[in-house]
């Protein structure tokens, strides 16, 4: 098992915000009247077509946490 990487300051800030901006990316094309759906895939069963950014962000796992 691998130990947990503590990042600091100015370090964890970019990290942070890495990950803030992905969420917002695949969270902001949803919104408004013009708002457009999303597809979210799965590793098994059909694709989920939806318009709903808290179902997105639920779905969404970035590889450094």
């Amino acid at each position: 098992m691998a130990g947990k990487e503590i990042i600091f300051r100015e370090d964890a800030r970019r990290s942070l915000e890495k990950g803030v901006n992905a969420l917002t990316d695949a969270i902001k094309i949803t919104l408004g009247p013009k708002g457009r759906n999303v597809v979210l895939e799965k590793k098994f069963g059909s694709p989920m077509i939806v318009n709903d950014g808290v179902t997105i962000a639920r779905e969404i796992e970035l590889s450094d946490p």
